[in-house]
């Protein structure tokens, strides 16, 4: 089994960036990708034990994309986008990495005002700590109000209180898919649209907006994902064929944070087969 697409507690995840990778050797996976939100600090602690676990290691990030970046971007949905094999971030990546992260710290403070004004005396510091020293974040804030027990778990913390729409949400900020394409790509990566289905893109309009994408950078497609009904998963691969572009898979593991999200498998609690990551050249040559 293979796994193009996890994250840890640099972002979103519950397990540090090594204990992620073992976890993975337990499972008997022998190809992982770490591609946490808008940061690649964790790559360096996975890439070291997936050196002693005897995994090949595939160094990714997931990068939020702004709405406005593509003519035929939904409101509703989610854009983002993976990059995939990354070998030596550049100068300008790393910088757009920093502003990101500049625009999330800010993000999080607007949150906490949030939370404020309802009554919930709140302590950034108190976030930190539960961020693990890694960036704060959505789920952080859930645990926090777990823990406070203004909710009695983190997936009622998304539906009252930080799911979009909700009291507390704030949007989060991007990069124009154009930026974050070429960013990835001088950094030896290859952009791969992510979890599709989340856009909420109609099938009649999605084939002409991949198809923009892959004129302006766009590599592949991760055609299968767990959010996906099967039936989807096997149109956007066939969709992905069509077009020319790579298909990868992935679990989006993020540890008891998304119980129903395991290892090494995708939609339907398929397993992903290392011929997924046979069939992308791009990365088989990497190590």
């Amino acid at each position: 089994m293979i796994d193009l697409h996890t994250h840890s507690d640099a972002s979103d995840g519950d397990l540090s960036p090594a204990e992620l990778v073992r976890a993975a050797a337990l499972q008997g996976i022998s190809a992982l990708a770490l591609t946490d939100h808008d940061t690649i600090k964790g790559l360096e602690y996975a890439r070291n034990e997936a050196a002693i676990r005897g995994i090949r290691f595939i160094p990714g990030v997931e990068i939020e994309i702004t709405e406005n970046s593509a003519r035929k971007t939904p409101q509703r949905g989610e854009f983002h986008l993976l990059g995939l094999g990354l070998q030596r971030p550049s100068p300008a990546f790393l910088a757009a990495l920093e502003s990101l992260a500049r625009l999330r710290e800010t993000r999080n403070l607007e949150i906490l005002e949030k939370m404020r004004e309802s009554g919930i005396e709140a302590d950034y510091g108190e976030l930190k700590a539960l961020s693990g020293g890694y960036s704060v974040g959505r789920p952080h804030f859930a645990a926090f109000l777990v823990n406070r027990r203004v909710v009695k778990n983190r997936e009622q913390a998304f539906a009252r209180y930080l799911g979009r729409g909700r009291l507390f949400y704030v949007p989060k900020a991007g990069l124009e898919f154009d930026e974050a394409s070429a960013l990835i790509r001088e950094s030896g990566g290859i952009p791969v649209l992510a979890h599709p289905m989340s856009l909420y893109i109609a099938w009649g309009r999605l084939p002409d907006f991949i198809r923009e994408l892959k004129d302006r950078g766009l590599a592949g497609i991760e055609a299968w994902h767990p959010s996906a009904k099967v039936r989807s998963c096997v149109r956007l691969e066939a969709l992905a064929a069509s077009l020319g572009l790579r298909v990868t898979a992935g679990s989006d593991f993020h540890g008891s944070v998304r119980p129903d999200r395991k290892l090494g498998h995708t939609t339907g609690g398929r397993q992903i087969d290392d011929a997924v990551l046979e069939a992308i050249p791009e990365l088989c040559r990497r190590e």
